[in-house]
């Protein structure tokens, strides 16, 4: 039985694809930026026509064959496949070929091993490493099939392969529980924002697109940016103050791609929350990829399967200084802002990101004068507390308020609070 080596950066990638599989060469070379994005060196692309998968290594025999000998002759010590392989196929791979194998969600896991920062990005991953490696133990290594013995090891009778198992099951509770603890308090953090009564504008879009970037540019933030993908992992949330539609906060999430394996989706509730929290998404593109209309599918097809497909969009056309355009701001049929073209790397165009934030973020505040009488003050104390008031004055008659808070803020009090409340706040949306 095989038995993996500690080297794995001279990789082979090996792109499987059936007849009318879409654009193969756009597939392959993500899959590469990927492979480099881990840090392999990429020593060839192998094409595998698969239009119905090998039961034993995926890829059919003959291409495992050519493999073997392509990779004695590179001297490689990977090999990449671009597609999930199970177990069994893996295993089979890594036999026959003599080296180790990695499929397309445990090299996604590799760099999101690499680029986690906080402490819970590193639990999130870690719990979907353990996760992808609960279906790779059996016969993974021929040690772990020994019955222990000898001086001092002798026991009850488990296999060393039965012991790892259960190891790594505690391994999954206990993270299962450190993880659920820290989304309570990261919850708490975000409900505290929301009753703050402060408008989240959520950065979403295709890897290495230049959301990160954006974010510093719109923030002055100083959060890791880099050429390649998934450069930053943990999300990230500041305050803008700036805006004519007053303040917000702003989050940079992770990116998508193709093919994300569901359960890395699941695994970053933290990040992609944000994204379903928002009252708008900036949704970055980059105008200078051939690729950029399948990417902006790609991102809302994901949206969709986090929850977030109905939270209104303003679209980012990012990088335009690659494409030597100048910036602009394009409006639909109503004059609404849809669509601004701009430069992060060197700020072109933020004074139009900004000026498009304000127009549709400015609609769904509302801003005016307000009366309460004296018996109101549940009603004004809990304006205070969602930060609702610009001002106040009190007199015999009451209170004479000025109010500016966002609608979600508002409209949960209809209920309760009085007609000048409610007549402020207008008809039902």
């Amino acid at each position: 039985m095989f038995e993996r080596g500690k080297k794995g950066e001279r990789a082979l990638l090996v792109l499987p694809h059936a007849r009318g599989g879409g654009d193969a060469e756009a597939d392959a070379r993500e899959f590469e930026e990927l492979a480099r994005s881990a840090g392999a060196e990429v020593l060839e692309r192998v094409g595998a026509r698969v239009d119905t998968p090998n039961p034993r290594f995926y890829i059919g025999s003959g291409k495992a064959d050519e493999l073997k000998t392509l990779i004695a002759a590179l001297d490689a010590d990977l090999v990449l496949v671009d597609h999930a392989l199970s177990p069994v196929q893996e295993r089979n791979l890594e036999a026959h070929l003599g080296v180790r194998v990695v499929d397309r969600a445990g090299l996604i896991l590799d760099i999101f091993a690499q680029r986690a920062r906080s402490h819970e990005g590193k639990l999130e991953v870690e719990l979907a490493q353990l996760k992808h490696l609960a279906t790779r133990l059996v016969r993974g290594w021929t040690h772990l099939e020994r019955q222990r013995g000898g001086i001092g090891m002798r026991g009850p009778g488990e296999t060393q392969l039965e012991t790892d198992r259960r190891l790594l099951g505690e391994r999954v509770k206990q993270l299962q529980r450190r993880l659920e603890k820290v989304r309570t308090q990261r919850g708490q953090q975000r409900r505290a924002r929301l009753d703050g009564g402060v408008l989240r504008v959520a950065l979403v879009g295709y890897t290495n697109a230049g959301k990160s970037t954006l974010f510093n540019a719109l923030t002055r933030a100083e959060v890791y940016t880099a050429n390649k993908l998934f450069a930053t992992l943990d999300p990230t949330v500041r305050r803008i103050d700036d805006l004519s539609c007053g303040p917000l906060v702003l989050a940079d999430t992770v990116g998508f791609v193709r093919k994300l394996p569901h359960d890395l989706v699941a695994a970053f509730r933290a990040t992609l929350s944000e994204a379903r929290d928002a009252d708008l998404l900036l949704h970055v593109t980059d105008a200078a990829d051939t690729e950029r209309e399948q990417h902006i599918k790609v991102v809302n097809e994901v949206l969709e399967e986090i929850g977030a497909g109905a939270v209104p969009q303003l679209q980012v056309m990012n990088k335009i200084d690659l494409l030597e355009q100048r910036p602009s701001l394009d409006r639909d049929g109503a004059g609404d802002a849809q669509r601004v073209w701009l430069a992060a790397a060197c700020g072109s165009g933020l004074d139009l990101l900004r000026s498009a934030l304000g127009e549709r973020l400015g609609g769904v505040r509302v801003r005016g004068e307000l009366h309460l009488d004296a018996a109101a003050g549940r009603l004004h104390a809990r304006l205070k507390t969602l930060g609702a008031l610009v001002s106040e004055e009190f007199d015999d008659r009451g209170w004479h308020l000025r109010i500016d808070a966002p609608r979600s803020v508002l409209e949960p009090l209809r209920a309760h609070a009085g007609a000048a409340l409610n007549a402020l706040l207008g008809p039902l949306p």
